[in-house]
């Protein structure tokens, strides 16, 4: 047999879309040409895949390959071809079995000794070999991640001998089995019983995982914002199993194969970052910050110190839950439905309005910092809160704050409310559904009018107005929403209400 098909995957995206390796030994000078759209690493695993085979005891063929990679118009990427590529070699020479590889798909990089090495993106190729009804061969440094998804069929190997004797019914690689997801205790991680004072902010980062509600946190420096927010996920509730295979999913693309975890991400990245790394991109395109984000937090420290036009890249995916990076060939798709945490400076030395007097800063250049954060996105962001200064004395002897431990459980009872009553939370409601879930009274409806008038408020912070009073009427277990819920959401509006 000169002619011999594998199946594989590519990766684009989150996506693991189906490629055949066609293997044909044709009469002619020796030599190796893979043709499909390759890439520079896929061009060069003839070399790699010649050493393995050779150092690995089999017979390299002495003839013309041509390797096919198809469809050829799907862009090739990585060394994940190199063991189907040579199980290809190896069919179409007859040392392989005919109709051994009909019902497996295989994945792999080769040392030149033969040996395997991980891959990046093997969770989505084994969701996708999986739903196709194929076993799924990858190296053994990958075999936990592969073998994740329920009812995946998935043999791991360390050597291209082992996948070998498997198929040649010699030695049967053992059937990997999903390990047990970690789920770490209600009151793992840092605790709110650190934070000291800041009722008003702690109410707010409540409120916020309560409803899925994005914050901003604005007070001089070492006021307790970043500490606040690294305290969000401990509310939050652990991901459920669609939820946590998505997650792990997203880190598979970027070669993370750490042991399943259910809590919610928590991503941090610093001010100096691009537009790629937040958002995503590259010829071949990689998630960004946002993405890796995913079912969790993402928290910006210093937000006006971030390039003006990589803050605005984020005013879409808050509104679509994802992103979509085009290229000339194709169109990449990443999930981005996180919780945005913000932090920032009142002024540009960050001391206006702490008590004392060291704020030297003008009107001017108070206004040219605040507008480097654009209407748009501020609108965008459902709570606005004040972190101020707190005295010495509070610091010295003022008692621990609620720990996380009493404060999740009234946020999941929220949660739960939301649920029951819309299938989904408060954050995510549309228009039509602000107008029944979140009706006012005549009264409260005239005090909403007259504060949008006053604080100029846009349609759509008029409905986070509204979002966020159903999430406190919630967390109080009410029905419907009164007009001290109205009155507390409108308070978290502080950066309407501050001229310039």
């Amino acid at each position: 047999m000169s002619l011999a098909r594998v199946r594989t995957r590519a990766q684009l995206g989150l996506d693991a879309p189906p490629v055949t390796v066609e293997v044909h030994l044709s009469p002619g000078l020796p030599g190796l040409a893979i043709v499909g759209l390759p890439e520079a690493a896929v061009r060069e695993s003839k070399d790699r895949v010649r050493s393995a085979l050779i150092n690995s005891g089999f017979e390299f063929p002495q003839r013309r390959i041509t390797i096919n990679l198809a469809p050829a118009d799907l862009p090739k990427f990585g060394g994940r071809f190199d063991l189907p590529i040579a199980l290809g070699i190896l069919a179409a020479n007859g040392q392989l079995p005919a109709g051994v590889l009909d019902r497996a798909e295989f994945m792999g990089e080769l040392a030149l000794s033969g040996e395997l090495r991980a891959i990046n993106g093997v969770l989505p190729a084994s969701l996708a070999a999986r739903d196709a009804g194929h076993a799924l061969f990858v190296p053994a440094a990958n075999a936990m991640e592969a073998a994740r998804p329920q009812g995946a069929e998935v043999y791991a190997g360390d050597h291209l001998l082992a996948v070998y004797a498997h198929l040649n019914g010699q030695q049967r690689l053992t059937l990997e089995q999903p390990a047990p997801a970690r789920c770490n205790a209600l009151t793992s991680g840092p605790d709110m019983a650190d934070v000291k004072g800041q009722h008003q902010a702690r109410r707010a980062l409540e409120i916020a995982a309560a409803g899925g509600h994005s914050l901003l946190m604005l007070g001089p420096p070492g006021t307790g914002k970043t500490l606040l927010a690294s305290r969000l996920p401990g509310l939050l509730p652990a991901l459920g199993e669609q939820q946590s295979l998505e997650v792990a999913a997203i880190r598979s693309l970027l070669g993370h194969t750490d042991d399943p975890d259910r809590q919610p991400p928590f991503r941090a990245p610093h001010h100096t970052a691009s537009g790629v790394a937040l958002v995503g991109g590259g010829s071949n395109p990689r998630p960004g910050e946002i993405t890796l984000a995913h079912h969790g937090v993402l928290f910006l420290d210093e937000l006006p110190e971030f390039d003006r036009k990589v803050l605005e890249v984020l005013r879409e995916p808050l509104e679509s839950g994802h992103v979509v990076i085009s290229r000339a060939a194709n169109q990449v798709r990443f999930p981005a439905r996180f919780q945005l945490i913000a932090a920032m400076n009142p002024c540009p030395c960050g001391y206006l309005g702490d008590g004392t007097a060291r704020c030297r800063c003008t009107g001017d250049q108070v206004a040219r910092y605040r507008s480097r954060l654009s209407g748009p996105l501020l609108d965008r962001i459902d709570l606005h809160v004040e972190v101020p200064a707190l005295p010495a004395e509070v610091l010295h002897r003022g008692s621990a704050g609620e720990s996380t431990a009493t404060v999740k459980p009234r946020v999941l009872a929220a949660r739960e409310r939301q649920q029951a009553r819309q299938g989904h939370l408060n954050q995510e409601l549309s228009p039509s559904m602000v107008s029944e879930h979140a009706a006012l009274s005549r009264e409260d409806a005239d005090t909403l009018e007259l504060a949008m008038k006053r604080l100029r408020l846009s349609a759509r912070a008029y409905h986070r107005v509204l979002r966020v009073s159903r999430t406190i009427a919630d967390l109080e277990g009410e029905a419907k929403i009164l007009s001290a819920h109205l009155h507390e959401a409108l308070a978290y509006r502080v950066l309407d209400r501050m001229p310039g």
